[in-house]
């Protein structure tokens, strides 16, 4: 038997070449998996709004129209900048209020505004930080998450019930609106979005996602939309609220459909990629569920 011939150094080196580029190619294949994830359909193949990572590309790819109008408000001098999409329907859809986080409103909020107009409603999308920013702007103008944040939390709520009022009157006038309205809110919008439900006897439905509930028993009493809500399992700061509003509505034979998921966070369906999966699986099981409610209570029989 004749001896290995030995391969040429040029030959060695080239072949490590294509191992360590095939290395690279799977640790790059790797670092996408989660932000691929985050984009996975729900059960049975319905869509779902896209994480924070993705809302950009998303809203870039819509074939929905949105556009931007100010919306006047009683007794202030500037207009919420509101971002408005329409569905593709052949009949009139249900007005969708979006309250977005104590972040602003953000690409993400869009988004999540994007996928309820594919879901067949007009979603409604008010910056409650317009006029509040830097030079009468709003949530763009101002230059730091952490200031968002601090203006956010200086909003009054008797000033968001104003602000959606309009909002909703504008919603209910468009001529392609059914005439039933509903809220959907993120975090502090999710707190706004069963307090809007506790100060407007118009409201058709209400979804709070991991958003606080009201505290005083008296405000319970003046609700009269259905009430759902979704939360991550390790949320208990938001959580702990959950028993009193359920104990309320229940006395007061009132709808409410509390959904607490097991392992997730708080803002999950903005943060799918993290807690391991659990995000997205919460993510996965709370929309279709969210989409269900609204049409039940919005849709005209």
């Amino acid at each position: 038997m004749k001896p290995l011939t030995t391969l040429p150094a040029a030959l060695v080196a080239l072949l490590a070449l294509c191992f360590a580029s095939a290395s690279f190619a799977a640790q790059d294949d790797a670092k996408d998996a989660a932000p691929a994830a985050a984009q996975a359909p729900a059960a049975g193949g319905a869509k779902i709004p896209p994480g924070e990572q993705q809302a950009k590309a998303a809203l870039e790819k819509s074939p929905r129209h949105g556009e931007w109008v100010d919306v006047s408000v009683p007794g202030l001098e500037t207009p919420l900048r509101t971002y408005v999409v329409y569905p593709e329907r052949k009949d009139n859809a249900p007005v969708v209020i979006v309250i977005h986080e104590i972040f602003g409103l953000t690409d993400w909020i869009r988004s999540v505004a994007d996928q309820l107009g594919a879901d067949g409603f007009i979603a409604v999308a008010p910056d409650l930080l317009s006029g509040r920013g830097p030079g009468g702007g709003g949530t763009e103008a101002v230059g730091s998450r952490d200031e968002v944040t601090k203006l956010v939390r200086g909003i009054k709520p008797e000033d968001v019930v104003k602000g959606l009022n309009a909002v909703r009157d504008y919603g209910m006038k468009l001529p392609a609106a059914n005439g039933k309205t509903a809220t959907i809110g993120f975090c502090w919008g999710g707190g706004m979005s069963f307090h809007y439900a506790t100060a407007q006897p118009g409201l058709n439905a209400a979804v709070v996602y991991y958003g606080t509930s009201p505290s005083e028993a008296p405000a319970f009493e003046k609700i009269n939309a259905a009430v759902q809500g979704h939360y991550g399992g390790d949320d208990q700061r938001v959580n702990a609220t959950i028993p009193v509003a359920r104990e309320q509505m229940k006395k007061l034979n009132k709808a409410y459909e509390p959904h607490v998921y097991d392992g997730a966070g708080h803002g999950f369906l903005r943060a799918q990629s993290d807690r391991n999966g659990a995000n997205l699986k919460a993510a996965q099981q709370a929309w279709p569920a969210t989409v269900e409610f609204i049409r039940k209570n919005t849709e005209k029989k």
